[in-house]
């Protein structure tokens, strides 16, 4: 039956409605309506069809429903008026505020947190991503449970008991969670550890592992297959990257790093995403060095910047307070006007002056046209040999074979020749402290080996 001028059309699972509650107290109606259009970018990576958006001024939040009655009413007559059958909140939910608002306004309700890990699903396609993802899911939904099982809390009587049904499902849904998420983390514990072992091989190959991180949709995967030619998804969209990827990457001075890709942050990311993805990110805080990849023609690039910041800093103090040297790469730089990008030149001349000694300096890149490729790769090349050193040693033939068998363990044998004595003549690329080890067989090492020769 067709629907009349009366009767609502009936309400489509894919169209949704988007709210971001705006705390006037805690910030901007501008940084609101930022927010505001990232969330719609986020439901439409989902696939949902956004037919309303709004930042919704909020002076308290209500426990029930966590919007006063007045907007919770609005919304059900919106989700009526356009057929929207879910509604996106741009906050973290209660399970009884998610479960309550559902019940009044009539559509499916989801919070950031749960339109975010629904994204992650949908991109994993790798065992690793997907162990991951589900293991985020499952802690999230383990808060849950009340939404999942009030439909038998009615379900009570036959012995007379204060519990039934209901409780007893609830509590058996809850052990089945739990030892899920043990088995998951487990596998997660293995892929640790063949990760690690990876990264030492890698190591003592003598090449510097470089990871990608920054903001989503910053252009990282656009970078890296600029750079690898590997074919990973890139599109316009946020977290078009899920699984992690790692290439070979020759530089100007015939040296080679192994880029990783990664997934990209996100202002408030959540908590149960962070805690799952530790293998992956782990790569983070034991990489060489860091390429910060940044959207320079975004309005709120400094504010994704210190979102990225954050997540970094949380995840170095986890690690003990490691933290690999940062370059930035300022992408997108092809989407900027004349006079804006010669403003962004001038902040990354001054942020080179002013960085200190041994300072990174920004690159302005075009990952999508190849603009600036070369000085990146150079400031690459630098920073992540910058803790070498190129040192000559002669080995005398009674101790020749184990010293370079402990060298080529340690770092990268360059050249080598032999006399008729048997005494070994080498060049060796070694870390700085390795290098200090091997001093005694060499008066002085060698400078630091140039980016290119």
């Amino acid at each position: 039956m067709k629907p009349t001028p009366e009767t609502p059309p009936p309400k489509d699972i894919n169209r949704a409605i988007v709210l971001r509650p705006l705390a006037s107290a805690q910030e901007s109606v501008r940084d609101g309506e930022a927010r505001l259009l990232e969330a719609v970018g986020l439901a439409q990576a989902l696939g949902l069809d956004v037919a309303a958006a709004e930042a919704a001024p909020l002076r308290q939040i209500s426990p029930r429903t966590y919007f006063g009655s007045g907007r919770v009413e609005r919304l059900k007559d919106q989700t009526e008026e356009l057929g929207a059958g879910v509604v996106v909140i741009d906050g973290a939910l209660s399970p009884v505020q998610q479960r309550n608002l559902e019940t009044d306004i009539g559509s499916k309700v989801i919070d950031r947190t749960g339109l975010i890990l629904e994204i992650f699903g949908l991109r994993a396609k790798t065992k690793e991503g997907k162990l991951q993802v589900e293991l985020a899911r499952q802690g999230y939904e383990r808060s849950r449970l009340v939404r999942t099982w009030t439909h038998l809390e009615r379900q009570r009587g036959g012995l007379g008991k204060t519990g039934g049904p209901g409780e007893t499902q609830i509590e058996l849904d809850r052990r089945i969670i739990a030892d899920r998420i043990i088995r998951l983390k487990r596998e997660l514990e293995d892929v640790r550890r063949t990760r690690g072992l990876q990264r030492r091989a890698r190591s003592r190959a003598g090449l510097p592992a470089v990871v990608l991180v920054g903001y989503t949709n910053a252009g990282k995967s656009t970078l890296f297959n600029r750079l690898t030619q590997a074919g990973v998804l890139a599109k316009d969209m946020l977290f078009a990257t899920l699984d992690p990827t790692a290439r070979q990457v020759k530089l100007p001075s015939g040296r080679a790093v192994i880029m990783s890709d990664t997934v990209g942050f996100i202002s408030d990311l959540p908590h149960e995403l962070v805690e799952s993805f530790r293998a992956t990110l782990e790569a983070v805080t034991e990489a060489d060095l860091l390429i910060h990849v940044r959207d320079i023609s975004h309005p709120d690039t400094d504010k994704q910047k210190a979102d990225v910041l954050a997540v970094l800093s949380q995840l170095a103090k986890d690690a003990g307070g490691k933290s690999p040297p940062v370059l930035e790469a300022w992408n997108k730089i092809d989407l900027l006007d004349e006079a804006t990008r010669a403003g962004r030149m001038r902040r990354a001349s001054v942020a080179a002056e002013g960085g200190g000694q041994g300072a990174l300096p920004p690159v302005a890149i075009s990952a999508e046209t190849g603009e600036g490729m070369d000085a990146l790769l150079a400031v690459i090349d630098r920073a992540a040999f910058s803790a070498t050193r190129v040192i000559t040693l002669t080995l005398s033939p009674d101790d020749a074979g184990r010293l370079r068998a402990q060298i080529a363990s340690a770092g990268r044998i360059l050249e080598e020749s032999s006399d008729d004595a048997g005494a070994i003549t080498l060049r060796a690329e070694l870390l700085v402290e390795d290098a200090a080890r091997f001093a005694p067989l060499e008066p002085l090492p060698e400078e630091i080996r140039p980016a290119a020769e």
